[in-house]
């Protein structure tokens, strides 16, 4: 087994809000992966006292520490467990019921000597390397399902059109302060014979195929495996930096937080 992992804040200076880790067993015959994107506060208060990178640290913390020792866990179960853990360390302070109170996309897998599964909630990526079907990215939808309508709008109708659709009815979800999200996770399993390497990445490295068109999902892949994960991430970074106000590739932010964990089995 090699792990390899890189990650960058999108503004030197200031803190990333991505989460990542791997755990392994000291047997060695399976491990736990973790990677979370926080969603970056809006300037207004939003109820809470706490950062994003504080929530997505002690959500990733719970997350890692149930996949790994609650193996008759599923990982939904533990990240609704997970959430429920982090809602009950500020849920005195800070007002949890509010739209934007801190919140996370989440990617995690666990793997055994027989079985891999996984889940994704939100618009962070994992790829499955499988020996049989090729690659296989794990996507979950709904953000990007919904930039069409936004995009029939005037432009300054949009952001607010999506924000009214977080943790909604007909939207999109993310991990935040209520426990049954994690219910509306995509989620899967694979054999363990047949899955060779788990690539789990943030937005803002995913950006690389779907802002920049660098390539697609399978090209991505083979540029971390033939160049390791910096190198992606530099590339991203080379084509925010050619493209600073988002006139060629247009995008919420000019850079975001980079994350990306390889883990070859």
């Amino acid at each position: 087994m090699r792990i390899q992992s890189a990650t960058e804040p999108g503004t030197p200076g200031l803190p990333n809000e991505d989460y990542t880790a791997v755990a392994t067993p000291a047997s060695g015959a399976g491990g736990v992966l973790v990677l979370l994107d926080g969603v970056t506060a809006p300037p207004e208060p939003a109820g809470c006292r706490h950062s994003v990178a504080w929530f997505s640290s002690r959500l990733g913390g719970a997350l890692l520490e149930l996949l790994g020792s609650r193996s008759e866990m599923t990982p939904a179960s533990c990240l609704a467990e997970a959430i429920r853990r982090t809602a009950d360390a500020h849920r005195e302070t800070c007002d949890l019921s509010h739209r934007r109170t801190p919140q996370a996309t989440v990617v995690c897998a666990r793997w055994t000597a027989e079985t891999v599964e996984y889940l994704v909630l939100s618009d962070s990526v994992l790829l499955i390397e499988d020996q049989e079907n090729g690659l296989h990215a794990v996507l979950d939808t709904r953000l990007a399902d919904l930039r069409p309508a936004a995009a029939r709008l005037p432009r300054g109708e949009r952001a607010a059109f999506v924000e009214g659709l977080r943790n909604a009815p007909g939207g999109f979800y993310t991990a935040a302060a209520d426990p049954a999200v994690a219910e509306l996770a995509v989620t899967g399993s694979s054999p363990r014979a047949r899955v060779r390497s788990l690539v789990a990445l943030s937005d803002g490295l995913g950006r690389w195929v779907d802002t920049f068109g660098l390539g697609d999902w399978a090209d991505l892949f083979q540029v971390l495996v033939a160049q390791g994960p910096q190198a992606v991430i530099n590339q991203v970074r080379a084509a925010e930096l050619a493209d600073p106000a988002g006139t060629t590739h247009p995008r919420g932010k000019a850079h975001d937080d980079a994350s990306v964990v390889l883990a070859e089995l």
